[in-house]
């Protein structure tokens, strides 16, 4: 029997899905003139949902499941939803004056995202399959539309098209997956089939591990880990930048939410095996990611295969499978979401109509005409390197004493090797701002948005500050995960 106490865990997902579909109905009734109502009310439906995430369930201790168990509210959950909260709210402040300049600032944006957060929190708090896959097409589906939000814009275009069909690849591979799963537990909550897998040998074990195999495969598509990342490049560099800022960022909290749920609440009892293919793709990730970047002179493109490599660097973690694995894999998540972030708020903050600032050459001798920007952009580079003591350096020392605890020393040698080659393209960008004369050709000048350069500047300075007092955060991590 449902009873009203059940809508309770999911106080935070009904306001924010009411909420945007009030907002839709508004941006009706406002024009363009008064377009930055719509960006003040999303902003303030992500300061609502924040507030009834951290109130918790009144009166019920977390975690709690509901409605048969298809939904699941804990600690883990709400704190992969609080940062996703946060990064969408400093993508759409990031995002206003760039989509101004290039006429799509448009109240579409705002519900595509906003839908699109709803996805993630479902991603999170899945406890059944189908909710997983629902929270995951609803996200999807955003996201194609957001990456052909600008319909003029033949690159756009062809980046939607190639993440649309490799999106409906990947999706497909993981619905296939689910569906093994079920054919063999006969149910789709994933707590039945964390139990079903203990039980099965012989044949049936055969067709969990073929099943789980296409999950691997599913869940490395969304990532964008190698071999798998065909689509990750070129949306990156095709799309508009204020959106491949958002989905190059909040969606990976949801990504690593719905692996955590699969692999741990769903097939743990075969972590001998997911683990080890989890291993063997963190190191193409990292191999492919860090060589094919050394090479690229857009900048926008150099950050979509460095992202590859961070993807190996969080696989590393989730190899763990034990809960310490996952709280770094959390603790490393959230800080490349807000790392990458900032590095393409970089790129917008640089950028006019007319001109992209995309390629890094266009930074020349930045630190000669505009020191603070400069060393704002350093800060985010040296954290992407993983320089200590900023906050990239805890992250990936997380990660890689995962790695050690589970047995996996020829992995976190890898890692080592090629962070240190990695560090190359990103002090790169470093050399090009402050050792490099301006050019004579392009003047480069940041953007005079108080909201942007406030905003930019804190994200930055959050890399310094995060990486003297990490600690905290990491116990966040580590309280949520084994709660």
């Amino acid at each position: 029997m449902i009873t009203s106490a059940d809508f309770l865990p999911l106080v935070p997902e009904i306001f924010l899905l009411c909420a945007t579909c009030a907002l839709l109905l508004t941006d009706l009734f406002v024009s363009q003139e008064r377009r930055g109502f719509i960006h003040f009310l999303a902003l303030a439906i992500l300061a609502v949902a924040a507030i009834l995430t951290l109130r918790g369930v009144p009166g019920v201790p977390l975690p709690v499941r509901v409605f048969s168990g298809t939904f699941q509210r804990d600690a883990a959950g709400d704190l992969l939803k609080l940062f996703v909260y946060l990064v969408t709210a400093a993508s759409f402040v990031y995002a206003k004056p760039y989509l101004k300049d290039r006429g799509l600032f448009k109240g579409e944006f705002y519900m595509l995202c906003l839908f699109a957060v709803l996805g993630m929190m479902l991603m999170v708090s899945a406890g059944n399959l189908v909710v997983v896959y629902l929270g995951l097409e609803l996200l999807a589906l955003s996201s194609y539309a957001l990456v052909a939000l600008d319909r003029d814009n033949r690159l756009a275009s062809e980046a939607a098209v190639k993440y649309f069909v490799l999106g409906a690849l990947a999706s497909g591979m993981l619905l296939y997956g689910m569906s093994m799963l079920y054919g063999v537990a006969g149910t789709l909550d994933m707590a039945q089939i964390h139990e079903a897998v203990g039980a099965t040998t012989g044949e049936q074990r055969t067709l969990l591990l073929f099943g789980v195999v296409f999950i691997v495969v599913g869940v490395a598509f969304k990532f964008g880990a190698a071999p798998f990342h065909m689509w990750l490049p070129d949306v990156y560099q095709g799309a508009p930048t204020a959106i491949t800022l958002f989905i190059g960022s909040a969606p990976k909290l949801a990504a690593l939410g719905m692996a955590y749920r699969l692999f741990d609440n769903g097939v743990g009892g075969l972590e001998a095996d997911w683990r080890v293919a989890l291993a063997w793709l963190a190191v193409l990730s990292l191999v492919i990611g860090n060589l094919v970047a050394i090479m690229q002179t857009n900048l926008k493109r150099m950050l979509a295969y460095s992202t590859i490599s961070h993807v190996g660097f969080l696989f590393m973690a989730l190899a763990n499978g034990t809960p310490d694995g996952y709280a770094a894999a959390a603790l490393y998540t959230i800080c490349y979401a807000l790392m990458s972030a900032g590095s393409f708020a970089a790129i917008i903050l640089m950028s006019r109509q007319g001109f992209e600032a995309e390629e890094i050459s266009d930074y020349r001798g930045l630190f000669r005409t505009h020191p603070w920007f400069a060393l704002m952009i350093l800060l985010l580079m040296a954290s992407l390197a993983g320089i200590p003591p900023l906050f990239g350096f805890w992250a990936k020392l997380a990660v890689i004493h995962a790695a050690l605890d589970a047995q996996l020393l020829w992995l976190a040698v890898v890692a080592v090797v090629f962070a240190v080659i990695g560090a190359f393209y990103y002090l790169r960008v470093i050399k090009v701002m402050f050792f490099d004369p301006p050019s004579d050709d392009v003047r480069i000048e940041p953007r005079t948005d108080a909201q942007l350069r406030w905003v930019f500047s804190a994200n930055a300075l959050a890399m310094l500050v995060l990486g003297l007092f990490w600690s905290p955060l990491l116990e966040m991590c580590l309280a949520a995960f084994k709660g």
